[in-house]
């Protein structure tokens, strides 16, 4: 694979995952949704079809990694650090660019939304409006959710180890099912089996923090949270942000070693 095959592949394909998996998010989110509190259910094989349809696109180009932990582990695994950052280059991007299109796409469900005084609070809201409220404790915006992940209760050990256990069984399940032929993505069967594995992740271990198992899954839309024109958007809870980004990457490098010791 050149290194504009990776770029090109891993920004398409990660633009594609976020799109669909934000999308689902603010599909259950946002007031005027025709998918309004459809529940995690939804969400979680939101994200795993999101994985699978991105890992079909990008597999052929750049071996359909579209999260860092995947990167990191297939390095560690081989021994090869080369094309890291490239990958990494293009995985921020495209969730950047993901993040952006959920906007676009649900562009007058946010305006509706952010302008509900029982949603952001103000003159004529209930003053035990329950997302006002949440939003207000948690330094975190009403939408945030739409974008990135945050704890039901916070506690950083606890956040962290959640992070590091649920990316643990991602990227173990991908390096001993998933890999192509090559041995260095996704093969054809195996984008589907770690699309599963995210549903399985999502409804067993994505109770306490959303799961992001894939730090530019969080990082690059909360960027765009931070930067999108979104009236009463909030706080983009920069305080949590960094837990989602390292307890991925700590998961992947532990399942990695686990791999080499175990399975290779």
């Amino acid at each position: 694979m050149s290194s504009s095959d990776i770029f090109i592949g891993e920004t398409i394909g990660t633009a594609i995952l976020i799109l669909l998996g934000g999308g689902v998010c603010a599909a259950v989110t946002l007031k005027a949704s025709k998918a309004r509190n459809a529940g995690w259910l939804a969400i979680a094989f939101g994200w795993g079809f999101a994985v699978m349809t991105a890992a079909y696109i990008s597999g052929p180009l750049s071996g359909a990694h579209l999260n860092p932990a995947v990167t990191l582990a297939f390095a560690i695994k081989d021994g090869d650090w080369t094309d890291v950052p490239i990958y990494l280059a293009g995985q921020l991007l495209g969730a950047m660019i993901g993040a952006v299109l959920v906007w676009a796409a649900y562009y007058g469900q946010f305006q509706a939304h952010l302008t509900d005084k029982e949603i952001v609070g103000g003159p004529g809201a209930q003053a035990t409006s329950a997302k006002a409220v949440e939003a207000q404790e948690k330094g975190a915006g009403p939408v945030l959710g739409v974008f990135s992940t945050g704890p039901e209760i916070r506690n950083v050990v606890q956040n962290l180890v959640t992070e590091i256990i649920g990316t643990f069984v991602l990227i173990l399940a991908i390096l001993t099912q998933g890999l192509n032929d090559k041995g260095n993505g996704l093969g054809v069967v195996g984008a589907l089996i770690t699309a599963f594995v995210v549903v399985s992740v999502g409804l067993s271990l994505g109770g306490p923090t959303g799961y992001a198992i894939n730090p530019v899954r969080d990082l690059g839309p909360r960027i765009v949270h931070a930067l999108l024109p979104l009236p009463n958007k909030g706080g983009s809870d920069w305080g949590y942000a960094w837990i989602p980004v390292v307890g991925p990457l700590i998961g992947g490098a532990i399942a990695a070693g686990v791999y080499n010791v175990a399975f290779a």
